[in-house]
């Protein structure tokens, strides 16, 4: 695992999860294996949403939300009307539901959003909401806090809570803890930032002029202590 590894510019050890579209790292490949299968005993059909995602598809993801390309929403969910003029404004309104390129945590291969299969109606497109998990998906999300959250079970936990960093809660989101730790180790934020002065993303001044303090508030918080 390299410091590349950790920002999602190499793929190495990366492997698909079968039936899938999505890839992990290998060491994650069989805990989650494990944690479908108990899913499965219990009701519930895990599914998988995002996995690894690279560099490159992240920034796609931050530039459209920058060029209002990509709906914008603000800490409740709500879509903004217009996107904020101010640079700064809006580079924080982004960072309330997408990571900056090179600090997401699906860089790992080890982080996962995860939804109940069975309960997604037919033609419907999940958005991963909150209020999809006290509606739909409520059932699903106890039966995941009882074993992630109290059993910790195969490694799996989740690290987007309420009181931890600016990043907005997200039931969603779990992390396999042990390959995690891995790449957080190999998370170097001096090469992040020579590579943000030489990528084509958007608000590059707003990002540079306040990099410690993302880097303090949307990066850190979720590394194991």
């Amino acid at each position: 695992m390299t410091t590349l590894s950790a920002f999602g510019l190499d793929e190495n050890g990366l492997v698909s999860i079968p039936e899938t579209e999505y890839r992990v790292c290998q060491s994650v490949l069989e805990p989650l294996e494990k944690l479908t299968a108990v899913a499965k005993s219990a009701g519930f059909s895990l599914r998988i949403e995002s996995a690894y995602r690279s560099f490159e598809r992240q920034l796609s993801i931050w530039n459209r939300k920058a060029t209002g390309k990509l709906t914008l929403r603000d800490a409740q969910g709500v879509p903004f009307p217009e996107l904020p003029q101010d640079e700064e404004i809006l580079m924080r309104a982004i960072l309330f539901w997408s990571a900056l390129p090179g600090t997401s945590r699906h860089h790992f291969g080890t982080d996962l959003d995860v939804v109940d299969g069975n309960s997604v109606p037919a033609g419907y497109e999940v958005e991963l909401t909150e209020e999809e998990c006290d509606g739909m998906f409520a059932p699903f999300h106890r039966w995941l806090s009882s074993q992630i959250d109290e059993k910790k079970s195969f490694g799996f936990t989740r690290v987007f809570v309420p009181g931890c960093g600016k990043i907005q809660p997200e039931r969603w989101h779990i992390s396999h803890r042990p390959s995690a730790r891995e790449l957080e180790k190999c998370f170097d934020e001096k090469a992040l930032r020579a590579v943000y002065e030489k990528a084509d993303i958007c608000l590059k001044s707003a990002i540079l002029d306040n990099f410690d303090e993302l880097m303090r508030d949307y990066v850190y918080p979720y590394f194991e202590k």
